[in-house]
């Protein structure tokens, strides 16, 4: 849930009865301990576990109060709008009082912007805006979807988005017993270095129980038979690379199934909605009602926010209408 890097850091008070607390460890009493320090810590874990999943699809406000911060550092300056530099509370000037309306231009002659920019679609139903993530409105760039909720904008990069959609449904598969196989009608056969290769083929057993089928073909080749069902029409060759690369420089001991969710993070990457695929209406909907049904979904596989939210009263405040 956090960035690669980044670290959290809290001060925790545990309350528990003085009979739990060895005060005999250190001749000076400069150190205690906890009696029961697996209890303590089972407790911590349990607790941040659930205050996370119960956090839902939520992501950092950062990110919406960065962008207004640029929007308003970077807006034209002009004696009806002074605005300072961005701060964390950016003060935006009173408009001089009928400047806006004025200088408004009529929109014939302007040029339609390049489809390739911007796709407009129907929202959908008329109560979609009532969802905490709102109606998909436009498609800009095809990787970003910008939705309209009843006091925001939102805009949700689709490819981090789907990428985090993708792993929490293979770790849920993981958690009831293995992930659904999908059989290539022409199997893939991919040559990688020989060591990377070797590797690959010591750990076949984990990437079964991912859904993914290897077996050797040759002195450095393997043949995929089978890819996880979740993954569609992804690219095969990419991520038998990708994970060749991380099992043969993967030094660190982890229990398996923590080995199995850390490899389910590379196959999400590569079965997800890439960047630069356009997007139905229908398809922008989906992925925002699943967003919303998924736990963690705020945030990518890698730790970043998967969309910001815009609220329209500071949109309002940076065009001088409060």
């Amino acid at each position: 849930l956090l960035p690669k890097g980044r670290y959290p850091l809290l001060a925790l008070f545990v309350t528990l009865p003085p009979a739990g607390v060895d005060v005999n460890v250190h001749p000076a009493k400069a150190e205690v301990r906890f009696r029961d320090a697996a209890s303590v810590r089972s407790l911590i874990i349990g607790g941040l576990a659930q205050a996370l999943q119960a956090a839902g699809h939520r992501a950092t406000r950062q990110g919406g109060a960065l962008t207004l911060e640029a929007f308003a550092a970077a807006a034209p300056q002009s004696p009806a709008y002074n605005m300072p530099p961005s701060s964390s509370q950016p003060f935006y000037g009173t408009r001089a009082s009928g400047f806006g309306e004025s200088m408004q231009a009529p929109f014939a002659g302007f040029d339609a912007p390049s489809a390739s920019a911007v796709a407009v679609h129907d929202g959908g139903p008329p109560d979609a805006v009532a969802h905490p993530l709102g109606a998909a409105r436009a498609q800009l760039h095809e990787t970003y979807i910008v939705a309209q909720t009843e006091t925001s904008v939102i805009i949700v990069d689709q490819h981090a988005a789907h990428e985090r959609l993708v792993y929490e449904r293979m770790k849920g598969m993981l958690a009831t017993g293995g992930v659904a196989r999908q059989g290539l009608l022409i199997p893939v056969i991919v040559t990688l270095e020989p060591d990377e290769a070797a590797c690959l083929l010591e750990r076949a057993d984990e990437w079964a129980e991912l859904g993914l089928v290897i077996e050797s073909f040759g002195t450095n080749a393997v043949c995929v038979r089978e890819v996880p069902a979740v993954l569609g029409n992804s690219d095969v060759e990419g991520l038998v690379r990708d994970l060749a690369s991380s099992a043969a420089h993967d030094d660190v001991p982890r229990a398996l199934r923590d080995r199995l969710e850390a490899v389910c993070s590379t196959f999400a990457c590569h079965g997800s909605v890439r960047a630069g695929r356009r997007l139905t209406a229908a398809e922008m909907n989906a992925l925002l009602r699943e967003m919303e049904a998924t736990p963690h979904s705020g945030q990518c596989n890698h730790g970043r926010p998967t969309y910001i939210e815009l609220k329209l009263t500071d949109i309002e405040r940076l065009f001088g209408r409060r």
